[in-house]
């Protein structure tokens, strides 16, 4: 835990980060127009989603620069880097 905290430290200091939280097992799923609520599995795939992390970049390449620092690595994980749209008149 001690290198996320470094990385996330890291981050903060570049005034880059912005929140990320471990997300907890369980959950709800809910699907339909019946709006159907079932327990997971919540994707189709090995992979499962641990957390998640927003930074402050300015575009995507960026982005990725920021997340090949992260910790996940070199325990075999994989980091996804997704955009988020924003809405201005929210």
């Amino acid at each position: 835990m001690q290198k996320w905290f470094a990385w996330v430290e890291k981050l903060s200091q570049e005034k880059k980060y912005v929140a990320g939280e471990a997300l907890l097992p369980g959950g709800k799923t809910i699907r339909g127009s019946k709006k159907s609520v079932t327990d997971g599995p919540y994707a189709e795939g090995k992979e499962i989603v641990g957390g998640f992390f927003v930074v402050e970049a300015k575009d995507l390449n960026e982005a990725v620069e920021m997340a090949k620092a992260c910790p996940d690595y070199e325990l075999g994980g994989i980091v996804e880097v997704r955009e988020v749209m924003k809405f201005d008149n929210l």
